[in-house]
């Protein structure tokens, strides 16, 4: 069975089993709700599957307890586990609406067809997401996702075309 990660256990939070998670998920509402499996990957041991029990929000991080896991002592060995869900219980987007796994690894072409690079990372700082564009022998560019930049996305070619603004790849000079 092929998983998505949706986030990373970074640790426990309180003495009542709940864990603070660094949240890769656009819908965390959805995937943490009460009721919902997930499955934690701890390097070294066996998978767990777990049902959430709890969820609330506290600064940048989502608390989860889990079902069947009360204490502390229970969720210690989450620790820098890795929450992830299977690729087969994703739900359909909108048109426009990506998973990340969709645009990590995308080649990104300027408007002129020059290959600036590739698609390293995602990163959600705040009103929209930032593409890490991993470059050859220069150092990576954030790209924000806005349809002033982003221009096109095609995920059959693999590609994605991009308007940069004045400014943004000044390191060259």
């Amino acid at each position: 069975m092929e998983y998505l990660e949706v986030g990373t256990i970074v640790n426990t939070q309180g003495i009542k089993g709940e864990v603070r998670v660094m949240s890769q998920t656009d819908s965390p509402e959805e995937r943490y709700k009460k009721g919902s499996k997930l499955t934690v990957f701890v390097k070294g041991k066996e998978p767990v599957e777990l049902t959430v029990a709890s969820h609330r929000k506290h600064k940048s991080f989502d608390l989860l307890s889990f079902e069947g896991y009360p204490s502390i002592n229970d969720v210690e060995d989450f620790r820098d586990g890795v929450l992830m869900v299977p690729k087969t219980e994703l739900t359909a987007l909108n048109e426009q609406e990506y998973y990340y796994y969709e645009i990590i690894g995308l080649d990104v072409y300027e408007e002129n067809g020059e290959k600036l690079g590739q698609v390293k990372e995602i990163l959600s700082p705040g009103a929209n997401d930032v593409w890490v564009v991993q470059r050859k022998g220069k150092p990576d560019v954030l790209i924000p996702f806005i349809s002033s930049v982003v221009k096109k996305i095609d995920l059959a070619d693999q590609k994605v075309y991009v308007e940069i603004p004045e400014g943004l790849l000044d390191d060259e000079d």
